[in-house]
């Protein structure tokens, strides 16, 4: 069984989806039709920069579910491989939940881009610049992780964000609270706390504003029945129903990101081959969790025409 994996924030680059989008008319078709969704030029955004423009999460969102999609129609169009009849699950990290729901036409592509635009703002404007922040404690596995959070806390908000990967867990909250996490990780068994380059602590409580913004605006969107079962960030279980996927969307910006289980969950269902397509950062994450998968990460028309000919 093989699962199609869509990566989240932090796989942003400028020159994302340029040889893709000179190459193939279908990739210039998913760039046009988010730049014409979000009335901006994003894929020149993506193509030249400024970095730091591309990386403010309001941009890097989508930037990213675009060049994934992107990737999947050159797949789909050129090298004529089906979604549905090559994968039997899709799942994605964070905002990779959206680009999966896309990929599985729970979502339609235009619908996909506003949502994490309106994500993205929302996400930035729930908590100030420098009153939260996230780290990533290494070597610390979740219950190592939730010790330090919780020594750390203080009253203030200090939880996991995202269980990465068996080696990898990202706590999220307060600013003061995950500068005390910091400083105690490594009496508490982690091997190194770095602070993220983030504005703002996803995942975490402090981001209920950014939820409520959500749930207004997923309202009103038309979600389909996935064409494969995706697997949820805040369960680590398939989902299909319509009602219940819109219920773990809003969940999601203040919920645990539980990576790690989902793959554990995704491989004690008998998924084998995981396919990253449009990055490159969920499949070392991937062989940590599951090491005897293979992984495939798919990028560049190269990537997609080996891939083509291996499914």
């Amino acid at each position: 069984m093989r699962a199609f994996i869509f990566p989240g924030q932090g796989s942003q680059a400028v020159g994302m989806g340029s040889a893709l989008a000179a190459a193939s008319a279908a990739a210039r078709e998913v760039f046009q039709e988010v730049d014409d969704a979000l009335g901006q030029s994003l894929f020149k955004l993506m193509s030249e920069g400024p970095e730091d423009q591309l990386t403010l999460t309001a941009n890097a969102q989508p930037a990213i579910m675009a060049h994934a999609i992107a990737v999947l129609r050159v797949l789909e169009k050129e090298a004529g491989i089906s979604l549905a009849d090559k994968a039997d699950f899709v799942a994605g990290h964070s905002l990779g939940e959206y680009t999966a729901l896309c990929a599985a036409g729970a979502l339609d592509l235009s619908t996909t881009a506003k949502l994490l635009r309106i994500r993205g703002d929302a996400m930035q404007a729930a908590v100030p610049v420098g009153v939260g922040a996230m780290a990533a404690l290494l070597g610390a596995d979740l219950t190592k992780a939730q010790a330090i959070a919780d020594a750390a806390a203080e009253g203030e908000i200090c939880t996991v964000a995202n269980d990465n990967d068996p080696t990898q867990v990202v706590i999220s909250g307060a600013k003061a609270a995950i500068e005390r996490a910091v400083a105690i990780a490594k009496d508490h068994g982690a091997k190194r706390a770095l602070l993220l380059p983030v504005s703002a602590p996803f995942h975490c409580p402090l981001m209920q504003p950014a939820a409520d913004a959500m749930e207004k605006a997923l309202a009103d969107v038309v979600i389909q029945a996935p064409l494969v079962p995706v697997y949820a960030n805040v369960t680590a279980a398939p989902v299909s129903d319509p009602a219940t996927i819109r219920t773990l969307l809003i969940e999601q910006v203040t919920g645990m990101v539980r990576w790690r289980e989902s793959v554990s969950a995704m491989f004690a269902a008998d998924v084998t081959e995981f396919v990253e397509l449009g990055g490159k950062v969920l499949g070392g994450m991937v062989k940590r969790i599951a090491p005897d998968s293979t992984v495939t990460s798919v990028v560049s028309m190269e990537d997609i025409e080996n891939l083509a000919k291996s499914l």
